[in-house]
């Protein structure tokens, strides 16, 4: 299977700009959705079925960038939004209007450094019907699923995958290159799980993201959250699970009343969304436990092109010298998740990245106020191993070779499976753990000691999470890393 647009459809238009290319997928689009739910409604009210020119109407519009180099082909220092050879490059596009910062940053470089021409019209992939309405539920009770199945598109696996991030896309002779890892198809697919598993519209999801496995880091982050909205500054809104919306001015008794009144339990990885009027805000995901979770979020996340994710949560400390409350910067990964390894085997090493590193370490001894020895005490760096298996010490005599051997400090079971699909998808990744137990040495998680603990740290541990993408936000330029791309990547990053 190829996720490559076939075909060359007739109608595309040069655009001069990347500005202009954005307004004319915006056009199409918007087109393509009024002609679906049009015919959608007149199905449903008066059983006209659309006929095959109004289909063709219900497609998304196609993006192509040619690239005919005079000579040889510039070498760039940016990781992205550059070729690797000639050709056409194409994708499909959905919601061009809420991407249009993202599509107008790749598509300038290309047309600046490159001297690239960019080419839009209707594409052939049509959109699905359950995309183009806001709830399942709208066309009202006379139309059943299989009927309207026969009528007008439906989602189809066999044009959502993961190909092109995979390195699985099979080149063929006269079908254009692909521009970007995933199509309209794919996010839109994604688009509706976000808003399924974490409660809100994806449109709230900032680019800068927090994942944790416990319900505590909410509570610290909405706390956190509504301080900065009372003390003004660059963040404006706080939305929670729901889409209730707690604006910056909201009376504190209110807004309070608010965050408490959500229904976060209704949602499998409730979000919150810390809204910035520059664009740059940070959504924090409670995950839940497992590596399941963690590689379902994440593969709908990065269909956003998110600027970074870290994993912020708990782990146990497997060596004497740690103490609860000690922290855990993840250098290596020992993957024992096996929820990817199809994907991308587990001998395939998944580096660290130096700028996530650095900005987590240096958050660290800013939030802590402690540097040097004292804070190589608390702060330990090594190979976190991820299981599958909550009971991992059940089965110590077979896992203490494997431990001894790969001289893990800490074991969790989301933070492998988080940079490994960060490496996959090409999303910047890091994990700061904190150490809540101690299984190997006798400190296992009870009651009593686990809520000191919490009340302690999390605050604390968030607030080095915050730091970390503060710093990162303040060194975009770097973060985008070559270590993630391949050496036949898509432009787009």
């Amino acid at each position: 299977m190829s996720l490559v647009p076939a075909g060359t459809a007739a109608g595309f238009v040069a655009c001069a700009n990347a500005g202009e290319a954005v307004d004319q997928l915006v056009i199409l689009h918007d087109a393509a959705v009024a002609a679906e739910r049009e015919a959608l409604d007149a199905y449903v009210t008066t059983r006209v079925t659309p006929d095959a020119e109004t289909r063709a109407a219900f497609c998304y519009p196609e993006l192509r960038v040619v690239y005919e180099p005079d000579g040889s082909i510039p070498v760039s220092a940016r990781a992205y939004a550059k070729f690797q050879r000639s050709g056409i490059y194409a994708t499909t596009v959905t919601q061009p209007a809420a991407f249009r910062d993202y599509l107008v940053d790749q598509l300038s470089h290309l047309i600046q450094d490159f001297s690239a021409r960019v080419l839009v019209g209707r594409g052939t992939q049509q959109i699905p019907y359950p995309y183009v309405i806001a709830r399942g539920n709208e066309l009202g009770a006379g139309s059943t699923v299989a009927e309207l199945a026969r009528h007008f598109p439906v989602p189809n696996l066999i044009e959502v995958g993961d190909e092109v991030a995979d390195g699985l896309w099979r080149y063929e002779a006269g079908r254009p290159l692909p521009l970007s890892l995933f199509d309209a198809a794919r996010v839109d697919f994604s688009l509706r799980r976000l808003v399924h598993y974490t409660g809100t519209d994806w449109r709230h999801v900032q680019p800068w993201i927090l994942l944790t496995n416990y319900h505590r880091y909410v509570d610290q982050f909405i706390r956190i959250g509504l301080t900065y909205l009372r003390e003004g500054g660059r963040y404006t809104r706080l939305v929670l699970p729901g889409n209730t919306v707690i604006e910056r001015g909201t009376p504190e008794d209110e807004a309070v009343a608010l965050a408490a009144g959500v229904a976060w339990h209704r949602f499998q990885m409730p979000a919150y969304h810390l809204v910035a009027e520059d664009g740059h805000g940070v959504t924090l995901v409670n995950i839940g436990v497992g590596p399941a979770n963690a590689k379902n979020i994440t593969d709908h996340l990065a269909v956003l092109r998110p600027h970074c994710w870290l994993m912020i949560g708990h782990c146990g400390g497997l060596r004497q010298s740690q103490s609860i409350g000690d922290y855990v910067l993840a250098h290596a990964y020992l993957r024992q998740d096996n929820i990817l390894d199809r994907a991308i085997p587990p001998e395939i090493p998944i580096p660290a990245l130096a700028e996530v590193q650095v900005a987590l370490q240096e958050a660290a001894a800013s939030v802590t106020g402690e540097r040097g020895e004292t804070l190589k005490r608390r702060l330990r760096t090594g190979t976190v191993v991820t299981y599958d298996d909550r009971n991992w010490e059940l089965r110590w005599s077979q896992e203490r070779r494997l431990i001894n051997l790969s001289r893990a400090i800490a074991v969790d079971m989301e933070s492998g499976t988080i940079a490994a699909q960060g490496f996959r998808l090409r999303v910047p990744y890091g994990t700061l753990l904190c150490v809540s137990d101690k299984p190997l040495h006798g400190e296992i998680k009870l009651p009593g000691a686990a809520n000191a603990f919490y009340e302690r740290s999390v605050e604390q541990h968030l607030r080095i999470g915050l730091a970390a993408l503060d710093l990162l936000r303040s060194q975009l330029h770097s973060l985008h890393s070559r270590k993630l791309r391949s050496f036949d990547e898509p432009p787009f990053r």
